[in-house]
């Protein structure tokens, strides 16, 4: 069983991710929210989802507006009832400074507040911008969106677990787990024993798998909390490519850290490989060098690819019901039955899909920190 100092080494990892992933995360595409251009328009959600001149429902903007990031956290809407939790937005703009105040200043994206705005169209969508003589400016954005409130909830659950874990079996050494130890003691030895181990080897195992958990669980948690359509769950996380980009990089850095002669000299002069494969054209070692930066895009893209398609598959089976029920409030009723049963199916398999990408992200990081310190045969 990992010890003590194993479980600290791995919340202290997660710390680390906490300052990285809030300043990526908002980078991306935020808050698709508010089609409307009518500065006092005070409507519910149900108008993101609408084209404005038909009327109809839109199933892309009713999917987007789901699985993106936002300014606040969307609870319910009712007729022109709007219930939400505004979030802090902190803004730093060269003309007035730092900014900061609570998203409910924008009336649910239909307002400016101190010449900020949410923009709603062109290149800068979902983002806020600052209006200067009439032109949009982006500001640094350091706002605690949707997703950065949920990347915090995830790291109290882990350092929770962390710690009161690590406590116990401090307490009770010899003793048999119980309560959330013998939750997830076989996960720890999981990784720890056939991912690590396995992967890097019994010599160099031990001194990543403090990051192999954190990775792993930091992931697991998150896409289950991404599955509990309750607040504060339900945020698309590792649905977001600026925290997938994040996650990578992480391995990357480290795989580029701790590699050894041995490993570069593979990617240069690949041992086996025919001559004329390396020389005068350096074919093999421009394709490994490549392969450096494509392994980390591939983590990062794979896990948000999985992740995002997952959401919009079940989105797609509700928007099944609205479309239907635009022809016939029979049909949409009948549709209704079918839609749900699809998407209660897919609710338990993205339960397996959860723990999956968790083991694969993991998996491969374990694999390329053996390859970067490999001992020459």
């Amino acid at each position: 069983m990992t010890d003590t100092k194993t479980f600290i080494k791995s919340v202290a990892i997660a710390i680390l991710m906490v300052f990285a992933l809030p300043l990526a995360a908002n980078n991306d595409e935020t808050n698709h929210e508010g089609e409307s251009q009518e500065a006092s328009a005070h409507v519910g959600d149900a108008e993101h989802h609408d084209s404005e001149d038909s009327g109809k429902f839109v199933p892309g903007d009713f999917i987007m507006h789901h699985i993106a990031d936002a300014y606040e956290w969307h609870i319910l809407d009712k007729g022109d009832f709007h219930l939400s939790i505004p979030l802090p937005v902190i803004v730093y703009s060269e003309t007035s400074g730092l900014n900061v105040f609570m998203s409910s200043k924008f009336h649910h994206g239909h307002e400016s507040y101190r010449n900020f705005k949410i923009a709603h169209e062109g290149e800068n969508e979902g983002k806020v911008v600052e209006i200067i003589q009439g032109k949009e400016v982006v500001p640094i954005d350091l706002s605690i969106s949707k997703n950065v409130v949920s990347l915090f909830v995830s790291l109290i659950i882990m350092m929770w677990l962390f710690f009161s874990i690590a406590k116990t079996y401090k307490k009770n050494p010899n003793s048999a787990p119980k309560g959330k130890q013998s939750l997830l003691e076989p996960l720890i030895i999981f990784i720890r024993d056939d991912v690590a181990k396995a992967s890097i080897g019994e010599k160099n195992y031990l001194k990543y798998t403090p990051f192999l958990l954190t990775i792993f669980f930091f992931i697991f948690i998150n896409n289950l909390m991404g599955l509990i359509p309750i607040f504060p769950f339900g945020a698309n996380l590792t649905g977001n490519i600026a925290v997938t980009m994040v996650l990578a990089l992480f391995t990357f850095v480290i795989t580029t850290a701790v590699a050894n002669k041995n490993y570069w000299v593979h990617i240069i002069n690949a041992p086996g490989v025919p001559w004329w494969l390396k020389f005068p054209i350096p074919l093999m070692p421009v394709v490994e060098i490549m392969g450096v930066f494509i392994k980390p895009f591939v983590l990062m893209v794979r896990l948000f690819a999985n992740i995002t398609a997952g959401h919009i598959v079940a989105l797609g089976f509700y928007s099944l019901i609205f479309i239907f029920g635009e022809m016939s409030v029979g049909l949409g009723y009948g549709v209704s039955v079918v839609s749900i049963a699809f998407t209660i199916f897919m609710s338990i398999l993205e339960l397996l899909v959860a723990f999956i990408q968790a083991y694969v992200f993991t998996l491969l990081s374990a694999l390329y920190f053996g390859m970067a310190t490999e001992e020459a045969h």
